[in-house]
């Protein structure tokens, strides 16, 4: 792999991409090739619109295959879909346990404040005084704001629950991996 991100195959240099999940396929829904998905995203209106191309992917195999969006909507909290060309049980019966993915390219913008997941989850924590918290480990969303877990390093006590509101974090550095936060009674 070269420096610029690019690799070199059969004397052909193509981008390689970053891929995030969006969605993954849980079951088939009727015989006319629907597909139940629980969406993994918060764009799900977006990702599933019909005319939306995403790559659908086999973790275990590495299989994959673009697939375009014919229609979809949402039931019980999962998506129905049904991808183009594929018109019958039998055709999407093998695709049960695979994800759908989107590239870094194609991802949503974004605004100010708003943070993707896999950039929040491994970022150091600090306070406003600099003392080390700890590393981000997992996102919850329990209701009103997100809770992001933060893990203690050893012998300092356990996970670290901060709620994810102005008056505790104050900013945030992507570049950085750093989060900066303001400690108010109660939460060690």
């Amino acid at each position: 792999m070269y420096n610029n991100g690019y690799t070199l195959n059969e004397g052909l240099v193509i981008m390689e991409e970053k891929w995030f999940t969006v969605g993954k396929v849980v079951n088939t829904h009727g015989l006319r090739g629907e597909l139940k998905v629980l969406s993994q995203t918060d764009f799900g209106e977006t990702r599933f619109a019909p005319g939306s191309r995403l790559q659908l992917i086999n973790e275990q195999t590495g299989k994959s295959l673009e697939v375009k969006i014919a229609s979809s909507r949402v039931q019980k909290n999962v998506y129905i879909i049904k991808l183009e060309g594929l018109n019958d049980i039998n055709l999407v019966e093998a695709y049960k346990g695979w994800t759908l993915k989107v590239s870094e390219r194609d991802r949503e913008q974004l605004e100010d404040g708003e943070y993707y997941y896999h950039e929040i989850i491994g970022c150091r924590v600090v306070t406003e005084e600099g003392e080390e918290l700890g590393i981000i480990s997992d996102i919850l969303s329990p209701g009103a704001n997100d809770v992001w877990v933060v893990d203690r390093p050893k012998g300092k006590g356990a996970q670290l629950l901060l709620p994810v509101i102005d008056d505790v974090l104050l900013g945030v550095d992507k570049q950085e991996r750093l989060v900066t936060v303001r400690l108010l009674e109660g939460l060690i």
